[in-house]
């Protein structure tokens, strides 16, 4: 019977991969991976053979409509990503739409996602938050800021190592120096680390020393 699953994967420790993940990902037709080569990595370390297709944010457009007809011939597909649960800050959106579109089941099991063990390591008010991802780079970008400076909800980006600095100067600006945030990198890494305190002092903290690692930022709210 055809389905679509959406597979989480590890956002480090190997560990974290469910029973549940790898039984689906050896028992489906075909693998979508957002970077075959990391992927591969993870497969291998698991004993898992199923063929892979490469599926990621340049190609994910051209190849929805082809993917969705494998489904309706009767075919089982997974999609992963390179780390985390696919369509958080990745691919996988386009081709769950258009699979609930033409009437195909999708089924995502639970896992790995970087902001939830960030958003409770934080110490921050976790009943009630908006989930913001990266940052536009340039257009809309302050408009997005001036916006938030409003929000009364926590608030979670993911941020690259070389913009860390940048976009904690900016909270500082928009926010106010005095606002609470956490800052988690390497999350479930042997370096993993959670830096918390006002903007000012988490960005003299990074200023200091130099950002490494992916980002999770969790900023209270106003």
């Amino acid at each position: 019977m055809s389905k679509l699953y959406i597979v989480p994967t590890p956002i480090g420790n190997l560990e974290d991969m469910t029973f549940r993940a790898v039984k689906v990902l050896q028992g489906v037709d075909l693998i979508l991976a957002e970077d075959t080569r990391t992927s591969g990595k993870l497969l291998k370390h698991f004993e898992i053979t199923t063929q892979m297709h490469s599926h990621h944010m340049h190609n994910e457009h051209k190849m929805v409509n082809r993917i969705v007809e494998r489904l309706k011939n009767g075919e089982t597909i997974a999609l992963i990503s390179d780390a985390g649960t696919p369509a958080i800050s990745d691919p996988g959106f386009l081709l769950t739409r258009a699979c609930i579109q033409n009437d195909i089941e999708v089924e995502c099991l639970p896992g790995a996602t970087a902001f939830v063990p960030a958003l409770v390591n934080s110490g921050l008010p976790n009943d009630k938050f908006v989930f913001e991802g990266f940052l536009p780079v340039k257009k809309g970008r302050q408009t997005r800021l001036k916006l938030l400076s409003e929000e009364e909800r926590t608030m979670i980006f993911y941020e690259s190592p070389h913009k860390l600095l940048k976009t904690l100067t900016q909270f500082q600006e928009y926010f106010g120096e005095e606002r609470l945030v956490s800052v988690s990198r390497e999350l479930t890494k042997l370096y993993e680390e959670t830096v918390r305190g006002t903007v000012a002092e988490v960005l003299t903290h990074f200023e200091n020393k130099a950002p490494k690692g992916e980002f999770v930022i969790i900023v209270s709210g106003k």
